[in-house]
């Protein structure tokens, strides 16, 4: 026999269960939050989405992150919908290059770190350090200028500013001390100096970056561990077999002229190595193939973010290009093979588990800061990476990098709030992050329409 419930027992029943359930609900103070609602969180500790999620933001810190259903906001809060959108960690463009003011006038260096910004870039890893980038980073810092958190290294240590060993202990102890976030290599180097470069920049305590010089050699550069090897610079020369007239300055442009003398069953061998260094890797696989294809420099000079530039680089860069792809029409198939052979050394690293680093290398010919970063991804998705990696190599391997794991490029309670919000899901198409609805930086929320407001005024300048 059926029990009913008389209408008042069964409303009483009603009551209980609603309120075990409010009871479950966090209220969110809203003065001074910035709130993202019923939002899809990618939060780069792996490949989970959060799905209808609550992200609150405080003084620059992720504060919550809980189902929408279990959080009330109160008054006062600026809120965001994230209705259909994701909300990931802010990229990082781990080879870039920032301007220096000159005297008074630094409209260029702003410039360019909004142009970082509206690509959706929150940490720069400036390649060419001044004593004026120090200042910058702690402007940046101190919310004084806008722009993206700054890792910048020393001055260039090359053949002509390091010309011994003596020369080499002085300025990477100089370096330290003045507080540069590591050492950039350029070529040209003597094998005698950068050893005691190596030995020294262990005994101080600063990590060394970039090119790998030829009195080194890519063999040399691993055993040395470097933090970073930048552009896949030495491993072509590498993949050669070192015959008797083997001459390594031969390689042309990071090693383009030994496309055809290049053993590609030697790539399982030079990654494992590089993988047992623990040498992270930064491809800026989109400065070569921008390099060597049949772009012409009028069509390069057209192309979307160039108007943000001065004339003058524009010229500059129509010239190299066209420079450039007068060369390559003698040379497409070394070319094609070339892209090739870097392709195949990128996918053997994601395999064999290399770290890799987002960058492009910009402003260089071609490459907007900003802009460069989304083409470098469209290369490493041409190379055949996963979207997964392509991502982490841009969000939580910088901050791994850089020891700081937890602080940023994780979407993570008590995190720096550098985060970006797009239209759809990265994960199965990480192209979604060119087309971004906003950018937050140090928890500073600057809505698309903000930044394309800025960049109107940079190309109204530029077109005077």
């Amino acid at each position: 026999m059926k029990t009913k419930l008389s209408f008042p027992l069964f409303t009483l029943l009603l009551v209980f269960l609603w309120s075990c359930n409010s009871s479950k609900t966090e209220t969110i103070p809203g003065e001074g939050a910035t709130v993202f609602t019923n939002v899809q969180v990618l939060p780069m500790t792996g490949e989970d989405i959060l799905t209808d999620q609550t992200v609150v933001v405080r003084e620059g810190k992720i504060e919550k992150i809980a189902p929408s259903e279990a959080i009330k906001v109160g008054e006062g809060a600026t809120l965001i919908d994230g209705a259909g959108k994701f909300l990931m960690p802010g990229i990082a463009e781990m080879h870039a290059h920032i301007p220096v003011a000159q005297g008074e006038n630094d409209s260029l260096v702003k410039e360019t770190l909004l142009l970082y910004l509206s690509g959706g870039i929150t940490i720069i890893r400036g390649m060419l350090g001044n004593p004026y980038h120090l200042e910058l980073r702690q402007a940046v810092a101190n919310g004084d200028i806008p722009g993206p958190r700054i890792f910048t290294s020393s001055p260039s240590m090359n053949g002509n500013s390091v010309t011994s060993a003596q020369e080499a202990t002085d300025k990477t102890t100089q370096y330290q001390k003045d507080g540069y976030d590591f050492l950039k290599i350029h070529p040209g180097i003597e094998l005698d100096a950068f050893t005691q470069l190596v030995e020294t920049a262990r005994a101080v305590g600063i990590p060394f970056s970039g090119h790998v010089p030829i009195a080194v050699g890519i063999d040399r550069a691993i055993e040395f561990k470097y933090a970073s090897i930048d552009h896949l610079d030495g491993y072509i020369d590498g993949l050669v077999p070192k015959t008797d007239d083997f001459d390594p300055a031969a390689g042309g442009l990071f090693g383009i002229e030994f496309t055809e003398e290049a053993d590609e069953s030697v790539i399982p061998d030079i990654v494992r190595r590089t993988k047992e260094a623990g040498v992270w890797i930064v491809p800026t696989q989109v400065l070569l193939v921008r390099w060597t294809d049949t772009t012409t420099g009028a069509e390069l000079v057209n192309e979307e973010g160039t108007q943000y530039l001065p004339s003058r680089l524009r010229f500059q860069w129509r010239q190299v290009k066209d420079n450039i792809l007068e060369d390559n029409k003698a040379h497409p198939e070394r070319n094609a093979r070339y892209i090739e052979l870097r392709e195949a050394l990128l996918r053997e690293m994601e395999k064999q588990g290399v770290e890799l680093l987002l960058g492009s290398d910009a402003p260089q010919v071609g490459n907007v800061p900003g802009f460069s970063i989304h083409y470098e991804i469209d290369a490493l998705m041409d190379a055949g990476l996963s979207n997964f990696t392509i991502l982490e190599s841009g969000t939580a391997n910088p901050a791994r990098f850089f020891g700081q794991e937890g602080q940023f490029g994780t979407l993570v309670e008590g995190a720096d709030a550098d985060l970006l919000l797009v239209n759809g899901n990265p994960l199965e198409n990480p192209k979604v992050i060119r087309e971004h609805e906003g950018v937050m930086v140090r928890g500073q929320w600057l809505s698309r329409e903000w930044l394309d407001s800025e960049l109107e005024k940079i190309a109204k300048k530029y077109a005077e």
